[in-house]
C-alpha cells in the first residue's frame, strides 16, 4: 500500500483481531516494524560456504549478546518475574536442531545463511502449526521472535529500540518479541497492536502483566497505518479503530473512563472471599503453566492453582524431562502456593508432537486420537515418572493430581493402578509423599459427562474442561471459520451436560470444578453457581470480576436463573436471556458504561 492510500483511509476504519490484554488506549501510532518480504532461496559458490557458516555463527553470537543486554537492563520487579522468557529465547539460540539444521543446509546445499535459516524456521513453524492446543501452538511465536532477530542481524539491519518512542503512542508492529515488550516504557507506550500473535504467546502474557491494552492477530495493520495515524484500541473487545471521528473518539473516551473506574473498584475484591450473600463459598483459583505465574494469581486474589499445565516442560526438546527435573518444578510451584493447593494435570498431548524419541505415526484426526491420558497409558513409563515426581512434590505443599481426557472407568482405574505402582517405587527408595493426595479427572468428553455418576466414586474431584467438552458435544471445530459460529457455550446441550456432571458429583460427595474458558467469563458465573460448582479456575486477571459477581448475588438467584435457562430451546435464546439478566443485575459490568 502506498503512502497516499494510507492517508486516504476513511474515518472510523474498524479492524477486529484478538484482544489479549484488556483496556482502552487512545493515541497516535508509532510504527515499530512491518512484515518482512518473503525471502527467496539464494545459493553461494562452494568456496563461500565457510563465510556463510561464519555469518550465521556471528548472528547467533550477536543475538545472544542482545538478549543478555535486555536481561541486564530489566529492573522492574514485575518484569523480572518474566525473565525466564529471555532465558527460553537464549536456549532456543542454542537449540541443536536450529543450529545443526541451518548449518547443514548451508554446508550441504550451499544455501546462503538467510535462506538456510528461513527453511529451518519453516520446519519449526510446520511443527507448531500442527499442534491443536492453542497454548502450545502459540509457542511458535518464540521461534518467530528468535528467527526475526537472527534475520535482522544477518541482514545487518540492527534492532529497533522502544527507547526511540519519546511521546505517548500506540505501538504498531508486524510482530513484537517478548524482549521488545519488556523494554516498553509504560509512561510512553499506552498500547500495542500487531499483525501476528496469539492469545497465549509470551508477548501477550507480558502485556497482561504490564497491564498494557493490546490487540494481536490483525494480519495487516502494519501495512495500513503510517506514523502518527490516530488510533483507538480496545483490548477487551479485540477491536481497533483507525482515524476515529470526533463522535467515535468521545464514545471511546467515555468507555476508557468507565473501564478504569471499574478496574479500580475491582481491586477492593482481591482479598475478599468469593462468597454469595446467602453464604455459599466458591473457590476461585488460577490456571498457570509456569511457577513464575504464581505471583499474578496471588495478586488477583486467587486461592491456589486449579490447573497447572505440564506440557510446557515437554515442549520442543529432544528427550522428556526426567523425574528429578519435573520434581523440582512441581515442588517449586507447591512451595510458592502454600497454604493453598496446586492441581497438577498430567501430560495432555499427543506424543508424536512433543517427544521426538517416541516415534508415533501421524494421525488423520488427532483431536480424537492418541492424546491426553490415552497417550500416557500407552507410554506408561513416562506417566509413572511424572506421577513419582508429583508425589514427591506433595511433601512440600498441598498437591492434587488430575488426569486429562478420561472417557471411561477403565482409564481412571488404570491410572490409579500406575499411581499405586509409583507410590510403591517411592516407598522402596525411602522417599516421602502425601499418602492422602487427592485424585481428580477432567470431564471434557461427552462419554465422561454421560457416565459422570460411574466415574465419581473413583475420584476425589471433577474439573470440567469446557473448551473440549463444547467442541466434542456440539461436533464443532471452533478453529474452522465455516462452523465456528456453532461453538455455543450456552447451548442447551452444554447446560444439560454441565448439570448432569454437577448432579453426579454432588450425589457422590465430591468437589466439582471447572478450568476451561467458561469459568473465567463473568456472564456465566451466576449459572455456574446455580449448577452448584465448588471451584472455578481461570486466568488470573479474570478472578476479581468473577468474585464481584459472586459476592453480589445469592446462590438461589443462580438456581432460579438456571431453571429458567433449561426451559429455553435454542442457544440464542439462552444467550439473550443471560445477557439481559446480567445487564440488569450488573449495569456497570455488563451493560453500557454508568459514567
Amino acid at each position: 500500500m502506498t503512502d497516499s492510500e494510507k492517508i486516504s483511509l476513511p474515518q472510523d476504519t474498524f479492524l477486529v483481531g484478538l484482544g489479549v490484554s484488556p483496556g482502552i488506549a487512545i493515541g497516535e501510532a508509532f510504527l515499530f516494524n512491518r512484515a518482512r518480504q518473503a525471502l527467496v532461496d539464494c545459493y553461494v559458490p562452494p568456496e563461500l560456504v565457510p563465510d556463510e557458516v561464519q555469518r550465521f555463527r556471528a548472528a547467533l553470537d550477536e543475538s545472544r549478546r542482545q538478549l543478555l543486554d535486555v536481561k541486564e537492563r530489566v529492573s522492574s520487579p514485575e518484569l523480572r518475574e518474566h525473565l525466564y522468557i529471555i532465558d527460553t529465547h537464549l536456549l532456543i539460540l542454542e537449540d541443536e536442531m536450529l543450529v545443526r539444521e541451518t548449518l547443514g543446509l548451508i554446508e550441504v546445499q550451499c544455501l546462503n545463511a538467510e535462506s538456510a535459516l528461513r527453511r529451518t524456521l519453516d520446519k519449526f513453524r510446520e511443527f507448531f502449526n500442527a499442534i491443536e492446543d492453542e497454548y502450545l501452538r502459540d509457542r511458535r511465536s518464540d521461534i518467530d521472535s528468535i528467527g526475526e532477530r537472527l534475520l535482522r542481524n544477518l541482514l545487518g539491519e540492527g534492532q529497533r529500540s522502544m527507547g526511540e518512542i519519546v511521546h505517548k503512542a500506540v505501538v504498531v508492529a508486524h510482530q513484537l518479541s517478548p524482549a521488545d515488550t519488556m523494554q516498553m516504557d509504560r509512561s510512553k507506550v499506552i498500547g500495542f497492536v500487531t499483525d501476528a500473535g496469539g492469545r497465549t504467546s509470551h508477548t501477550a502474557i507480558l502485556a497482561r502483566s504490564l497491564e498494557i491494552p493490546a490487540v494481536v492477530g490483525l494480519e495487516n495493520i502494519s501495512s495500513l497505518v503510517r506514523q502518527d495515524t490516530p488510533i483507538i484500541i480496545d483490548g477487551s473487545a479485540g477491536t481497533v479503530i483507525l482515524n476515529p471521528s470526533q463522535e467515535t473518539f468521545k464514545e471511546y473516551l467515555h468507555k476508557k473512563q468507565a473501564y478504569e473506574y471499574l478496574e479500580k473498584e475491582l481491586q477492593a475484591y482481591r482479598d475478599l472471599p468469593a462468597q454469595t450473600r446467602d453464604g455459599y463459598r466458591l473457590t476461585l483459583r488460577g490456571n498457570v503453566e509456569l511457577a513464575h505465574e504464581v505471583p499474578a494469581v496471588l495478586a488477583h486474589g486467587g486461592a491456589g492453582v486449579g490447573l497447572f499445565r505440564t506440557e510446557f516442560l515437554f515442549l520442543n526438546r529432544a528427550q522428556p524431562p526426567d523425574e528429578d527435573e519435573q520434581f523440582e518444578v512441581y515442588r517449586d510451584l507447591a512451595q510458592k502456593m502454600i497454604p493453598e493447593p496446586v492441581t497438577i494435570r498430567t501430560l495432555d498431548v499427543g506424543g508424536d508432537k512433543f517427544v521426538p524419541e517416541i516415534n508415533l505415526a501421524e494421525e488423520e484426526n488427532p483431536a480424537m486420537g492418541l492424546r491426553g491420558v490415552r497417550f500416557s497409558l500407552k507410554e506408561r513409563a513416562l506417566l509413572k515418572e511424572q506421577l513419582r515426581a508429583i508425589l514427591r512434590a506433595s511433601s512440600y505443599g498441598e498437591v492434587r493430581i488430575m488426569f486429562p481426557m478420561i472417557s471411561g472407568v477403565d482409564e481412571i482405574q488404570a491410572c490409579k493402578g500406575l499411581l499405586s505402582e509409583a507410590r510403591a517405587e517411592l516407598d522402596e527408595r525411602g522417599l516421602s509423599y502425601d499418602p492422602d493426595i487427592r485424585i481428580g479427572i477432567m470431564i471434557e468428553t461427552p462419554s465422561a459427562a454421560l457416565i459422570a455418576d460411574l466415574l465419581a466414586p473413583e475420584v476425589d474431584f471433577f474439573s470440567v474442561g469446557t473448551n473440549d467438552l463444547i467442541q466434542y458435544c456440539l461436533a464443532v471445530d471452533r478453529g474452522n471459520e465455516h462452523v465456528a459460529y456453532l461453538y455455543e457455550p450456552l447451548h442447551p446441550a452444554i447446560l444439560r451436560a454441565l448439570k448432569m456432571i454437577g448432579d453426579a458429583g454432588r450425589r457422590a460427595g465430591i468437589e466439582v470444578g471447572m478450568c476451561g474458558e467458561m469459568a473465567g467469563e463473568p456472564a456465566y458465573a451466576l449459572i455456574l453457581l446455580g449448577l452448584g460448582f465448588h471451584e472455578l479456575s481461570m486466568n488470573a486477571p479474570c478472578i476479581p470480576r468473577i468474585k464481584r459477581v459472586v459476592r453480589e448475588v445469592r446462590r438461589q438467584d443462580g438456581e432460579e436463573l438456571l431453571a429458567r435457562l433449561l426451559e429455553l430451546p435454542r442457544a440464542q435464546d439462552v444467550s439473550r436471556y443471560v445477557e439481559e439478566e446480567m445487564s440488569k443485575r450488573f449495569p456497570g459490568l455488563f451493560g453500557p458504561p454508568e459514567i
